[in-house]
Protein backbone atom coordinates (compact mmCIF):
# COMPACT_ATOMS: atom_id res chain seq x y z
CA UNK A 1 0.00 0.00 0.00
CA UNK A 2 1.36 3.43 -0.88
CA UNK A 3 1.69 5.96 1.91
CA UNK A 4 -1.04 8.52 2.26
CA UNK A 5 -1.81 10.98 4.99
CA UNK A 6 -4.82 12.87 6.27
CA UNK A 7 -4.19 16.55 7.09
CA UNK A 8 -5.22 18.24 10.32
CA UNK A 9 -4.20 18.37 13.97
CA UNK A 10 -6.44 16.57 16.47
CA UNK A 11 -9.20 16.01 13.93
CA UNK A 12 -11.49 13.00 14.02
CA UNK A 13 -10.16 10.59 11.42
CA UNK A 14 -11.92 7.54 9.97
CA UNK A 15 -9.80 5.20 7.83
CA UNK A 16 -9.86 1.57 6.74
CA UNK A 17 -7.31 -0.55 4.90
CA UNK A 18 -10.01 -3.03 3.88
CA UNK A 19 -13.32 -1.71 2.60
CA UNK A 20 -16.15 -2.41 5.01
CA UNK A 21 -13.96 -2.91 8.07
CA UNK A 22 -15.24 0.19 9.87
CA UNK A 23 -18.63 -0.23 11.55
CA UNK A 24 -21.22 2.43 10.88
CA UNK A 25 -23.47 4.00 13.49
CA UNK A 26 -21.80 2.34 16.49
CA UNK A 27 -18.34 1.63 17.86
CA UNK A 28 -18.68 -1.88 19.24
CA UNK A 29 -21.16 -3.98 17.24
CA UNK A 30 -22.00 -7.47 18.42
CA UNK A 31 -20.14 -8.97 15.48
CA UNK A 32 -17.64 -6.61 13.82
CA UNK A 33 -16.97 -7.13 10.13
CA UNK A 34 -14.65 -10.00 9.16
CA UNK A 35 -14.48 -11.19 12.77
CA UNK A 36 -12.33 -8.21 13.77
CA UNK A 37 -12.01 -7.15 17.41
CA UNK A 38 -13.20 -3.70 18.49
CA UNK A 39 -10.86 -2.04 20.97
CA UNK A 40 -10.78 1.49 22.35
CA UNK A 41 -7.46 3.25 22.93
CA UNK A 42 -7.84 6.22 25.30
CA UNK A 43 -5.14 8.85 25.61
CA UNK A 44 -7.13 10.92 28.12
CA UNK A 45 -9.62 10.16 30.87
CA UNK A 46 -13.07 9.14 29.66
CA UNK A 47 -14.54 12.28 31.25
CA UNK A 48 -11.99 14.78 29.89
CA UNK A 49 -13.63 17.85 28.35
CA UNK A 50 -14.64 17.27 24.75
CA UNK A 51 -12.03 19.69 23.36
CA UNK A 52 -9.27 17.80 25.21
CA UNK A 53 -10.60 14.24 24.88
CA UNK A 54 -8.45 11.98 22.73
CA UNK A 55 -9.46 8.43 21.96
CA UNK A 56 -9.68 6.10 18.98
CA UNK A 57 -11.53 2.90 18.18
CA UNK A 58 -9.38 0.20 16.58
CA UNK A 59 -10.58 -2.83 14.61
CA UNK A 60 -7.89 -5.48 14.65
CA UNK A 61 -7.12 -9.11 13.87
CA UNK A 62 -6.49 -9.96 17.55
CA UNK A 63 -7.05 -8.01 20.78
CA UNK A 64 -3.99 -6.57 22.52
CA UNK A 65 -5.15 -8.38 25.66
CA UNK A 66 -3.77 -11.54 24.04
CA UNK A 67 -0.24 -11.66 25.46
CA UNK A 68 1.80 -13.54 28.06
CA UNK A 69 3.32 -11.98 31.22
CA UNK A 70 6.07 -9.39 30.83
CA UNK A 71 9.54 -9.94 32.29
CA UNK A 72 12.38 -7.46 32.79
CA UNK A 73 14.15 -6.47 29.60
CA UNK A 74 17.92 -6.71 29.92
CA UNK A 75 18.90 -4.74 26.79
CA UNK A 76 19.07 -0.99 26.07
CA UNK A 77 21.21 -0.36 29.16
CA UNK A 78 21.48 3.37 28.47
CA UNK A 79 17.74 3.92 27.99
CA UNK A 80 15.80 4.88 31.12
CA UNK A 81 18.66 4.02 33.49
CA UNK A 82 17.56 6.47 36.17
CA UNK A 83 18.90 9.92 36.93
CA UNK A 84 21.82 10.57 39.24
CA UNK A 85 21.09 10.43 42.95
CA UNK A 86 23.54 13.05 44.19
CA UNK A 87 22.51 16.74 44.39
CA UNK A 88 22.41 18.50 41.04
CA UNK A 89 24.68 21.54 40.70
CA UNK A 90 23.19 24.66 39.07
CA UNK A 91 25.73 24.39 36.26
CA UNK A 92 25.08 25.01 32.62
CA UNK A 93 25.93 21.93 30.59
CA UNK A 94 26.64 21.23 26.95
CA UNK A 95 27.48 18.10 25.01
CA UNK A 96 29.20 17.36 21.75
CA UNK A 97 27.44 14.67 19.70
CA UNK A 98 28.44 11.62 21.80
CA UNK A 99 31.00 9.50 20.00
CA UNK A 100 30.16 6.38 22.00
CA UNK A 101 26.46 5.92 21.28
CA UNK A 102 25.46 2.28 20.72
CA UNK A 103 26.59 0.79 17.40
CA UNK A 104 24.95 -1.99 15.40
CA UNK A 105 21.74 -1.10 17.21
CA UNK A 106 18.10 -0.80 16.31
CA UNK A 107 15.94 2.09 17.55
CA UNK A 108 15.33 0.49 20.97
CA UNK A 109 18.92 -0.47 21.67
CA UNK A 110 20.13 2.88 20.35
CA UNK A 111 18.13 5.01 22.79
CA UNK A 112 20.25 6.86 25.34
CA UNK A 113 18.65 8.92 28.11
CA UNK A 114 20.37 12.27 28.73
CA UNK A 115 17.99 14.36 30.86
CA UNK A 116 14.80 13.76 32.80
CA UNK A 117 12.45 15.34 35.31
CA UNK A 118 9.26 14.22 37.00
CA UNK A 119 8.10 10.70 37.66
CA UNK A 120 6.13 8.87 34.95
CA UNK A 121 3.87 7.52 37.70
CA UNK A 122 2.87 11.09 38.57
CA UNK A 123 1.92 11.85 34.96
CA UNK A 124 4.18 14.92 34.85
CA UNK A 125 7.58 15.74 33.45
CA UNK A 126 9.61 15.12 30.34
CA UNK A 127 12.77 13.23 29.41
CA UNK A 128 15.22 13.92 26.58
CA UNK A 129 16.92 11.01 24.85
CA UNK A 130 19.30 10.57 21.93
CA UNK A 131 18.97 7.68 19.49
CA UNK A 132 21.37 5.99 17.11
CA UNK A 133 19.95 3.28 14.84
CA UNK A 134 21.93 1.39 12.20
CA UNK A 135 19.50 -1.48 11.64
CA UNK A 136 15.77 -2.06 11.54
CA UNK A 137 13.67 -3.52 14.33
CA UNK A 138 13.18 -6.93 12.77
CA UNK A 139 10.09 -8.50 14.39
CA UNK A 140 10.53 -6.24 17.39
CA UNK A 141 7.93 -3.78 18.61
CA UNK A 142 8.21 -0.91 21.07
CA UNK A 143 5.45 0.65 23.17
CA UNK A 144 5.75 3.38 25.77
CA UNK A 145 3.18 3.34 28.57
CA UNK A 146 4.95 6.23 30.34
CA UNK A 147 4.20 8.95 27.81
CA UNK A 148 4.03 10.10 24.22
CA UNK A 149 7.21 10.23 22.15
CA UNK A 150 8.27 13.22 20.05
CA UNK A 151 10.87 11.95 17.56
CA UNK A 152 13.25 14.54 16.04
CA UNK A 153 15.55 13.03 13.37
CA UNK A 154 18.95 14.67 12.91
CA UNK A 155 20.38 12.31 10.26
CA UNK A 156 18.83 9.45 8.31
CA UNK A 157 15.20 8.75 7.50
CA UNK A 158 12.99 6.64 9.77
CA UNK A 159 10.15 4.46 8.52
CA UNK A 160 7.82 4.20 11.51
CA UNK A 161 5.15 1.50 11.22
CA UNK A 162 2.57 2.03 13.97
CA UNK A 163 -0.63 0.23 14.83
CA UNK A 164 -2.53 3.06 13.12
CA UNK A 165 -0.42 3.42 9.97
CA UNK A 166 2.98 4.25 8.51
CA UNK A 167 5.00 7.44 8.92
CA UNK A 168 8.10 8.45 6.96
CA UNK A 169 10.12 10.85 9.11
CA UNK A 170 13.24 12.51 7.68
CA UNK A 171 15.45 15.24 9.15
CA UNK A 172 13.43 18.45 9.09
CA UNK A 173 10.31 16.53 10.15
CA UNK A 174 9.05 15.40 13.54
CA UNK A 175 6.73 12.57 14.53
CA UNK A 176 4.63 12.10 17.65
CA UNK A 177 3.67 8.60 18.81
CA UNK A 178 0.91 8.59 21.45
CA UNK A 179 1.30 6.84 24.77
CA UNK A 180 0.47 3.15 24.41
CA UNK A 181 0.71 2.94 20.61
CA UNK A 182 2.90 0.06 19.43
CA UNK A 183 5.35 0.68 16.61
CA UNK A 184 8.41 -0.51 14.74
CA UNK A 185 11.21 1.64 13.29
CA UNK A 186 12.92 0.58 10.07
CA UNK A 187 16.03 2.28 8.65
CA UNK A 188 17.94 1.95 5.38
CA UNK A 189 20.97 3.93 6.57
CA UNK A 190 22.58 4.86 9.89
CA UNK A 191 20.21 7.28 11.58
CA UNK A 192 20.37 9.45 14.68
CA UNK A 193 18.44 12.14 16.43
CA UNK A 194 16.54 13.13 19.53
CA UNK A 195 13.44 11.92 21.37
CA UNK A 196 11.40 13.93 23.87
CA UNK A 197 9.28 11.71 26.11
CA UNK A 198 6.30 13.62 27.48
CA UNK A 199 4.81 12.15 30.65
CA UNK A 200 2.30 14.96 31.17
CA UNK A 201 -0.70 16.36 29.33
CA UNK A 202 -0.76 15.52 25.63
CA UNK A 203 1.03 17.84 23.25
CA UNK A 204 -1.29 20.33 21.62
CA UNK A 205 -0.99 23.50 19.57
CA UNK A 206 -0.38 26.64 21.65
CA UNK A 207 -3.04 29.32 21.88
CA UNK A 208 -2.42 32.19 19.47
CA UNK A 209 -3.90 35.04 21.53
CA UNK A 210 -3.30 38.43 19.90
CA UNK A 211 -1.44 36.78 17.00
CA UNK A 212 -4.90 35.93 15.69
CA UNK A 213 -6.28 32.91 13.90
CA UNK A 214 -3.21 32.07 11.79
CA UNK A 215 0.52 31.62 12.33
CA UNK A 216 3.06 29.39 14.03
CA UNK A 217 2.28 25.72 13.30
CA UNK A 218 -0.93 25.59 11.30
CA UNK A 219 -3.27 22.63 12.01
CA UNK A 220 -3.65 21.60 8.36
CA UNK A 221 0.10 20.96 8.04
CA UNK A 222 0.05 18.04 10.49
CA UNK A 223 -0.40 14.66 8.84
CA UNK A 224 -1.99 11.51 10.23
CA UNK A 225 -1.41 8.19 8.44
CA UNK A 226 -4.20 6.16 6.90
CA UNK A 227 -4.83 2.66 8.23
CA UNK A 228 -2.23 0.03 7.31
CA UNK A 229 -1.66 -3.38 8.84
CA UNK A 230 0.39 -6.53 8.58
CA UNK A 231 -0.96 -10.07 8.93
CA UNK A 232 2.12 -11.98 10.10
CA UNK A 233 1.89 -15.17 12.14
CA UNK A 234 5.44 -15.30 13.47
CA UNK A 235 7.01 -14.54 16.86
CA UNK A 236 7.38 -10.83 17.66
CA UNK A 237 9.08 -9.39 20.73
CA UNK A 238 7.28 -6.48 22.39
CA UNK A 239 9.42 -4.18 24.54
CA UNK A 240 7.41 -1.90 26.79
CA UNK A 241 8.51 1.05 28.88
CA UNK A 242 6.42 1.09 32.05
CA UNK A 243 6.96 3.00 35.32
CA UNK A 244 10.45 3.99 34.18
CA UNK A 245 11.66 0.44 33.42
CA UNK A 246 11.75 -1.77 30.34
CA UNK A 247 9.81 -5.03 30.06
CA UNK A 248 9.48 -7.68 27.36
CA UNK A 249 7.07 -10.34 26.17
CA UNK A 250 6.78 -12.40 22.99
CA UNK A 251 3.69 -12.68 20.82
CA UNK A 252 3.05 -15.33 18.20
CA UNK A 253 2.01 -12.66 15.69
CA UNK A 254 2.62 -9.06 14.71
CA UNK A 255 0.55 -6.66 16.85
CA UNK A 256 0.52 -4.13 14.00
CA UNK A 257 -2.75 -5.66 12.85
CA UNK A 258 -5.24 -2.77 13.02
CA UNK A 259 -7.29 -3.04 9.81
CA UNK A 260 -9.37 0.09 10.42
CA UNK A 261 -9.71 2.82 13.02
CA UNK A 262 -11.45 6.06 13.77
CA UNK A 263 -10.97 8.72 16.41
CA UNK A 264 -8.81 11.60 17.60
CA UNK A 265 -5.81 9.77 19.11
CA UNK A 266 -3.24 8.85 16.48
CA UNK A 267 0.40 9.27 15.52
CA UNK A 268 1.21 12.25 13.34
CA UNK A 269 4.08 13.96 11.59
CA UNK A 270 4.93 17.59 10.79
CA UNK A 271 7.45 19.31 8.55
CA UNK A 272 9.26 22.03 10.51
CA UNK A 273 9.78 24.13 7.35
CA UNK A 274 6.04 24.79 7.33
CA UNK A 275 6.23 26.70 10.62
CA UNK A 276 5.05 30.29 10.08
CA UNK A 277 7.61 32.25 12.07
CA UNK A 278 6.40 35.40 13.80
CA UNK A 279 8.93 38.05 14.80
CA UNK A 280 9.56 41.69 15.62
CA UNK A 281 9.40 44.19 12.74
CA UNK A 282 10.25 47.23 14.85
CA UNK A 283 12.60 46.73 17.79
CA UNK A 284 13.69 44.21 20.47
CA UNK A 285 14.13 40.48 20.16
CA UNK A 286 10.80 38.76 20.95
CA UNK A 287 10.23 36.13 23.63
CA UNK A 288 11.00 32.58 22.42
CA UNK A 289 7.40 31.56 23.19
CA UNK A 290 6.46 32.72 19.68
CA UNK A 291 8.53 29.82 18.31
CA UNK A 292 6.43 27.16 20.09
CA UNK A 293 5.29 24.31 17.84
CA UNK A 294 3.66 22.09 20.47
CA UNK A 295 2.93 22.51 24.17
CA UNK A 296 2.05 20.22 27.07
CA UNK A 297 0.46 22.42 29.77
CA UNK A 298 0.96 21.97 33.49
CA UNK A 299 -1.63 22.62 36.20
CA UNK A 300 -0.40 26.23 36.40
CA UNK A 301 -1.78 28.37 33.54
CA UNK A 302 0.95 29.66 31.26
CA UNK A 303 3.64 27.38 32.70
CA UNK A 304 4.29 24.40 30.46
CA UNK A 305 5.12 20.88 31.53
CA UNK A 306 6.90 20.77 28.16
CA UNK A 307 7.17 23.11 25.19
CA UNK A 308 8.66 22.06 21.87
CA UNK A 309 10.18 25.23 20.40
CA UNK A 310 12.14 25.66 17.16
CA UNK A 311 14.47 28.34 15.81
CA UNK A 312 14.05 28.10 12.03
CA UNK A 313 15.31 30.28 9.18
CA UNK A 314 13.89 33.79 9.56
CA UNK A 315 14.46 37.46 8.81
CA UNK A 316 15.96 39.76 11.44
CA UNK A 317 14.98 43.40 10.88
CA UNK A 318 14.74 44.98 14.35
CA UNK A 319 16.04 48.56 14.53
CA UNK A 320 18.44 49.56 17.33
CA UNK A 321 18.17 45.98 18.54
CA UNK A 322 20.57 43.36 19.84
CA UNK A 323 19.27 40.63 17.59
CA UNK A 324 20.41 37.32 19.11
CA UNK A 325 18.51 36.03 22.17
CA UNK A 326 19.31 38.36 25.05
CA UNK A 327 21.04 37.40 28.29
CA UNK A 328 18.46 35.98 30.63
CA UNK A 329 17.52 33.83 33.60
CA UNK A 330 14.31 31.88 33.45
CA UNK A 331 11.91 29.89 35.64
CA UNK A 332 11.75 27.40 32.78
CA UNK A 333 14.52 24.85 32.11
CA UNK A 334 15.85 24.70 28.56
CA UNK A 335 17.22 21.61 26.84
CA UNK A 336 18.39 22.57 23.35
CA UNK A 337 19.42 20.49 20.35
CA UNK A 338 20.66 21.34 16.87
CA UNK A 339 19.40 19.50 13.79
CA UNK A 340 21.60 21.29 11.24
CA UNK A 341 23.51 24.51 10.68
CA UNK A 342 24.61 26.91 13.41
CA UNK A 343 22.68 28.46 16.28
CA UNK A 344 22.85 32.26 16.11
CA UNK A 345 23.69 32.75 19.80
CA UNK A 346 26.68 30.38 19.87
CA UNK A 347 29.66 30.92 17.59
CA UNK A 348 31.44 27.71 18.49
CA UNK A 349 31.09 24.46 20.45
CA UNK A 350 27.44 23.67 19.64
CA UNK A 351 27.23 21.17 16.80
CA UNK A 352 24.39 19.28 15.08
CA UNK A 353 23.57 16.23 17.15
CA UNK A 354 24.76 17.96 20.33
CA UNK A 355 22.75 19.13 23.31
CA UNK A 356 22.82 21.86 25.94
CA UNK A 357 21.05 22.41 29.26
CA UNK A 358 20.27 25.67 31.02
CA UNK A 359 18.26 24.78 34.10
CA UNK A 360 15.96 27.03 36.09
CA UNK A 361 17.52 30.43 36.91
CA UNK A 362 20.87 29.62 35.27
CA UNK A 363 22.15 32.78 33.59
CA UNK A 364 22.83 32.28 29.90
CA UNK A 365 22.76 33.98 26.53
CA UNK A 366 25.11 34.58 23.61
CA UNK A 367 28.79 33.74 23.96
CA UNK A 368 31.45 36.44 23.78
CA UNK A 369 32.05 36.12 20.04
CA UNK A 370 28.33 36.23 19.22
CA UNK A 371 27.79 39.20 21.55
CA UNK A 372 30.65 41.14 20.02
CA UNK A 373 29.57 40.39 16.46
CA UNK A 374 25.94 41.32 17.11
CA UNK A 375 26.86 44.47 19.03
CA UNK A 376 28.99 45.77 16.16
CA UNK A 377 26.90 44.57 13.22
CA UNK A 378 25.44 46.98 10.71
CA UNK A 379 21.70 46.80 11.33
CA UNK A 380 20.18 45.96 8.00
CA UNK A 381 17.72 43.19 7.14
CA UNK A 382 19.51 39.86 7.55
CA UNK A 383 18.21 36.37 6.77
CA UNK A 384 19.21 33.69 9.28
CA UNK A 385 19.27 30.66 7.01
CA UNK A 386 20.49 27.09 6.81
CA UNK A 387 19.77 26.29 10.45
CA UNK A 388 17.26 24.48 12.63
CA UNK A 389 17.67 24.41 16.40
CA UNK A 390 15.05 23.38 18.92
CA UNK A 391 14.30 23.44 22.64
CA UNK A 392 12.39 21.10 24.88
CA UNK A 393 11.53 23.58 27.61
CA UNK A 394 10.02 22.49 30.93
CA UNK A 395 8.88 24.12 34.16
CA UNK A 396 10.62 21.29 36.04
CA UNK A 397 14.43 21.26 36.45
CA UNK A 398 16.17 18.60 34.39
CA UNK A 399 18.46 16.06 36.05
CA UNK A 400 21.16 14.47 33.87
CA UNK A 401 21.91 10.78 33.78
CA UNK A 402 25.36 9.51 34.73
CA UNK A 403 26.09 8.85 31.04
CA UNK A 404 25.32 12.51 30.27
CA UNK A 405 27.12 14.02 33.23
CA UNK A 406 30.31 12.11 32.49
CA UNK A 407 30.37 13.42 28.90
CA UNK A 408 29.54 17.09 29.37
CA UNK A 409 31.96 19.62 27.88
CA UNK A 410 34.35 20.56 30.72
CA UNK A 411 34.86 24.13 29.47
CA UNK A 412 31.32 25.25 28.64
CA UNK A 413 31.48 28.13 31.15
CA UNK A 414 34.30 29.61 29.07
CA UNK A 415 31.68 30.63 26.50
CA UNK A 416 30.85 33.53 28.84
CA UNK A 417 34.36 34.32 30.03
CA UNK A 418 36.18 37.55 29.19
CA UNK A 419 33.20 39.83 28.71
CA UNK A 420 34.57 43.37 29.11
CA UNK A 421 33.29 45.37 32.06
CA UNK A 422 30.92 48.22 31.22
CA UNK A 423 32.47 51.70 31.39
CA UNK A 424 30.47 54.19 33.42
CA UNK A 425 31.06 57.92 33.07
CA UNK A 426 33.36 59.36 35.76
Amino acid sequence: MSERYIPGFGTHVATEAVSGALPQGRNSPQRPAFGLYAEQLSGTAFTAPRHENRRSWLYRLRPTADHRPFTRYEGAKLFAPGIIEEPVAPNRLRWDPPADLPTDADFIEGLVTMLANGDPADLVGVAVHLYSASRSMDRRIFVNADGELLIIPQSGTLEVFTELGRLTVAPGWIAVIPRGVRFRVDVSEPSSGYVAENHGALFRLPELGPIGSNGLANPRDFETPVAAFEDVDAPHEVVQKYMGSLWTTTLDHSPLDVVAWHGTLAPYRYELARFNTIGSISFDHPDPSIFTVLTSPSDTPGRANADFVIFPPRWMVGEDTFRPPWFHRNVMSEAMGLIHGEYDAKADGFRPGGLSLHNIMSGHGPDVASWKSASEAELKPVKIDGTMAFMVESCWPYVPTRFALDRAQPDYDQAWADFPKASLPK
